[in-house]
């Protein structure tokens, strides 16, 4: 993996510190819409590979981002970055610029994908995260719990209503992530302070992407349901959940010369379908 980035002239964290290396890649500047569009061009029409690279390099910063998300699985935070970063290279081979999309959006659920796929091949607890229930509860159940601890009876009830599991499903899996040698909880590396390398005076495009689309485990599953859409309300999703800048409802009303209120019941629709068929 990591020669497969050297090769093609990217940051490896291979001999540099983690700190380092997230130091160097936010110092790479990000892309406007415009510079985006440019480079793609480049790389589609003239398979230049210069221009491929440009937009890897200006993206590394977010898999930095997706990764400390993982920080808690016990495997070492320089593997999820760079497994992360092979993600990033994926979605840009497969990136169809004529979706009107930034790269950031589709991007993050390729690198999602390959760290996904990394710690289920390399963490312990992948012996027994091997239904849809465990797996679901593996990659869920961290974030819906309400406090450290052992969970309760009614906690484990309301997170299998909310998770489509049964309680003993979350009971077993919570007592298994509590075991020492399977720790749930963040390692005692100090060389990685996931605080410290997000700027928080400053609303990342990344969290527009994950607030809107944050159970989306499987990026095929997401283009799939998407292309299902027609055209007007794969517009109004792309304007109010997959843009840097949210557009309003009204000017979505102007440019599609329909009443704000209908904007709002196709936005609904189209999420619903979406949610369907991307459920797990």
């Amino acid at each position: 993996m990591t020669t497969a980035l050297a090769a093609h002239g990217l940051p490896v964290l291979s001999g540099q510190s983690l700190h380092a290396y997230v130091d160097a890649v936010y110092k790479i500047p990000k892309l406007t819409r415009e510079e985006e569009e440019g480079l793609f061009t480049q790389f589609h029409e003239q398979g230049d590979v210069n221009a491929a690279r440009s937009l890897v390099l200006a993206h590394l910063r977010y898999v930095v981002y997706v990764a400390k998300q993982y920080a808690g699985y016990g495997l070492p935070v320089e593997d999820l970055i760079q497994q992360g970063n092979i993600g990033l290279m994926q979605s840009v081979k497969r990136f169809e610029p004529e979706r009107k999309l930034r790269l950031l959006t589709f991007a993050v659920h390729w690198i999602k994908a390959e760290i996904h796929d990394y710690i289920l091949k390399n963490w312990k607890l992948v012996k027994i995260a091997t239904t849809k229930a465990q797996r679901k509860l593996f990659f869920n159940l961290r974030r819906h719990k309400t406090h450290e601890g052992p969970v309760t009876v009614s906690d484990a009830r309301q997170i299998a209503e909310t998770l489509s599991v049964s309680a003993d499903d979350v009971m077993d899996m919570d007592q298994r992530l509590s075991r020492p040698d399977e720790s749930f909880h963040q390692t005692d590396d100090s060389s990685f302070a996931p605080e410290g390398y997000l700027q928080s005076d400053v609303l990342d495009p990344l969290d527009i992407v994950a607030n809107a689309e944050s159970d989306v485990k499987d990026s095929e599953q997401l283009s799939a349901a998407f292309q299902h859409l027609d055209p007007r309300s794969q517009s109004i999703v792309a304007a109010r959940w997959m843009q840097e800048k949210k557009q309003s409802l009204k000017e979505l009303a102007e440019t599609f010369d329909i009443s704000i209120e209908r904007v709002r019941q196709i936005e609904s629709q189209a999420l619903k379908k979406l949610r369907e068929e991307i459920a797990l």
